[in-house]
């Protein structure tokens, strides 16, 4: 809301700004977890990032106005948000412990078109036929990247695509909450319910009672609570860091731009974890692979220049 109380007008160029930074330092967050995967449990890097992050977001509030910002009247709503976004990231980070990230990343990003189907339903935002078709196209790249019915299917495929419409959900309620409460604040209750859901699973299982199943997926999340090396207690606060940065971005973004415009330039984070996924663990895509990379990446991109042919500076028009 402006300051005489009249809705805000969507600043989609902003919004992009801020999406496409979150889209650089979450990629980077990734390829730490990624790589910590492999000795460490779930919920504990989650804790750990969490703790960080929060402390960052507390920095941003103080800066803002002070603590008092995060006593809303959309308490619930944003209870609800952190909800699916603990959701979103565990599912992800399960797909990213088993799989290239590259290909996690890109069968995630099916979450922009949930986002414009949804924007549509619940927000009410308009979506011309060519970008139906772009949907239409991408989801078929996800069909490609997950080859379901063949012998290289594998089940974890699916998580990227539970994260995603989790995800999804999330930025429709950014979008509801962000006319009322700022980014920092949706940034304070997101950190605030990953602490909560980390610390409840790690009394559960923190343990290791559970783990031993052999499954890469299920070892992250099952794995019992150890204390990091010294060598990786840097990528714990790099995850904190980035979660703290990222999420208040993520917010922003949402609140300042409409879905269904900010949200194609998020494919700006596949050929980054393209990038990262080859340089640290020499992981190439086959060619199948590669052909629905190519589909999800280019419904992005088509989207992009419809709005914008031939200008620098996007207008965001149809």
């Amino acid at each position: 809301m402006s300051s005489d109380g009249t809705a805000r007008p969507p600043n989609n160029i902003g919004g992009i700004y801020c999406i496409l930074a979150a889209m650089a330092v979450i990629t980077l967050q990734d390829s730490a977890v990624k790589w910590l995967s492999s000795d460490y449990a779930l919920h504990q890097i989650m804790l750990a990032r969490s703790m960080l992050g929060l402390t960052i977001i507390l920095v941003i509030l103080r800066l803002e106005g002070g603590l008092r910002m995060v006593k809303s009247r959309a308490f619930g709503w944003l209870v609800l948000r952190g909800g699916f976004l603990v959701m979103a990231n565990m599912a992800f980070f399960l797909a990213v412990s088993a799989m290239p990230l590259a290909e996690a990343v890109a069968i995630f990003f099916v979450a922009p078109l949930f986002i414009t189907l949804l924007s549509v339903v619940v927000l009410g935002e308009k979506v011309g036929p060519r970008r139906w078709t772009a949907v239409v196209v991408g989801l078929a790249g996800v069909v490609v990247m997950t080859r379901p019915g063949t012998s290289v299917f594998e089940w974890v495929a699916l998580t990227p695509v539970a994260a995603a419409l989790c995800y999804a959900m999330m930025h429709m309620l950014s979008r509801k909450i962000g006319r009322t409460d700022r980014a920092s604040v949706m940034a304070f209750y997101a950190e605030s319910t990953f602490i909560t859901a980390s610390i409840a699973i790690g009394l559960l299982v923190g343990d290791g009672r559970f783990s031993g199943t052999g499954n890469p997926s299920l070892e992250f999340l099952l794995r019992a609570w150890r204390w990091p090396d010294q060598a990786d207690l840097w990528l714990f606060v790099w995850c904190g860091v980035a979660s703290g940065i990222g999420g208040f971005l993520l917010g922003q973004a949402y609140r300042l731009g409409e879905a269904a415009k900010v949200a194609p330039f998020e494919y700006v984070a596949l050929p980054i974890a393209t990038f990262w996924s080859f340089a640290i663990w020499g992981d190439v895509p086959d060619v199948t692979a590669s052909l629905g990379m190519a589909l999800i990446l280019g419904t992005g991109m088509y989207i992009l220049y419809r709005r914008n042919p031939g200008n620098i500076r996007p207008r965001l028009t149809r």
